[in-house]
């Protein structure tokens, strides 16, 4: 369906879009306060950081069924998968400051996780609906500012709150706020029509996407792109830490750094993304990518070189990464959710394949997993050439 053209739609449509990017930023500061608070949360349940970390590596692993999961947007509609996924969030994080014990923490990831994987799916699926594909680069865009914005505002607010009442204060400010939003969402959001009456099953969804080789190869190109990006990042803490032996320093560096970087390359997105279209976007993105990651370890003599090089690496992988989400929302529009769940389970099977070779290549030195990171991206430029158009 084509974007609405009376100017009060479109007023409609730009306050839905800065309202998904507020409901994301919640949804993303509950996905990502594990990285820097883990040692924090693990040490308030009782446990090792290995423990801890078991409940993450778990949460991960559910990204690998995320047709099952995302495709629900294709079957119950937008508006209510969407809305269901808030209070499942809702639901896991607000058992946890009654209940602060171990299985309860991990329960509440998993259902996290659930809750992420269905509320992208619908919502980018909701935005291949309403909005022009030569405009839904820059509406894509601004949806994942609550990416950057979870990184750059939502962690220090929940560390501020860690601090003043223990670890797991902030899981019911991140239910309530969730809750708030499902309430926000439906009374904003136009009921699923009768066109959703058509509803595929998953079987049929799932079937569409096998068969359309062009979405099977960009599928290949997100999780070749995600595995390259995942080889350096899995080990670019430990390499600022024996190169500098700055851990805790560099690394705070570095994730306002990668904030500011992510911010970055979501404005580029909005701004560049639509005129220079999709796929020459995405080409472009993975070209710079590998020019980054290929200076990434001559850059990191020195601390200061190092961080220019990790903005680098990570500008033009969100660029990529963002430029390609609105081309994907247009290959199977009949099957768009599920289509977009797919490209979750690539995205996680990259991260899982990264996190395997990071750590064996790093044994090489650094430059391994610079070299690593060019070469995958580069077999998803030949795919992308090869077999995907805007």
């Amino acid at each position: 369906m084509p974007e609405p053209a009376s100017p009060r739609a479109r007023l409609r449509l730009r306050y839905q879009l800065g309202l998904f990017a507020a409901v994301r930023t919640v949804i993303f500061t509950g996905h990502r306060l594990v990285y820097p608070f883990l040692p924090v949360i693990a040490r308030g349940l009782g446990v090792d950081l290995q423990t801890a970390a078991l409940a993450v590596s778990a949460r991960s692993m559910l990204g690998l069924f995320g047709p099952a999961i995302g495709s629900a947007g294709d079957r119950l509609g937008r508006r209510r998968a969407m809305v269901t996924a808030l209070l499942i969030l809702s639901l896991g994080f607000a058992l946890v400051r009654p209940f602060p014990i171990y299985w309860i923490f991990a329960l509440a990831l998993a259902l996290n996780s659930i809750a992420k994987i269905l509320f992208d799916s619908s919502m980018q699926a909701y935005l291949g609906d309403v909005v022009q594909y030569t405009r839904r680069g820059l509406a894509i865009a601004v949806t994942e500012l609550g990416w950057s914005l979870a990184s750059l505002i939502g962690l220090p607010l929940v560390g501020l709150v860690i601090a003043a009442s223990g670890w797991s204060a902030a899981f019911p400010w991140i239910a309530a706020l969730a809750f708030a939003a499902a309430v926000v969402l439906y009374l904003v959001l136009p009921p699923d029509g009768r066109a959703m009456a058509s509803r595929i099953r998953l079987s049929d969804g799932l079937r569409i996407v096998a068969r359309h080789r062009i979405a099977l190869a960009a599928l290949a190109v997100g999780l070749l792109i995600t595995t390259a990006n995942e080889v350096v990042n899995i080990v670019f803490g430990a390499w600022l830490e024996q190169a500098f032996a700055l851990q805790v320093v560099a690394l705070g560096a570095a994730s306002i750094v990668i904030g500011a970087a992510e911010l970055l390359g979501e404005g580029l997105v909005a701004g560049i993304t639509d005129r220079l279209g999709k796929v020459r976007s995405v080409t472009v993105g993975i070209l710079l990518n590998s020019v980054a990651a290929l200076l990434l370890p001559l850059l990191g003599r020195t601390l200061s070189g190092a961080g220019v090089g990790l903005f680098l690496f990570y500008v033009t992988f969100e660029f990529t990464l963002v430029s390609a989400i609105p081309l994907m929302t247009e290959l199977v529009p009949q099957a768009r959710a599920t289509v977009m769940a797919s490209n979750i389970s690539a995205h996680a099977l990259g991260r899982a394949l990264g996190a395997l070779l990071g750590p064996a290549l790093f044994a090489l030195g650094f430059a391994a997993n610079g070299l690593a990171a060019a070469g995958l991206n580069l077999l998803a430029l030949l795919l992308l050439v090869l077999y995907v158009r805007d």
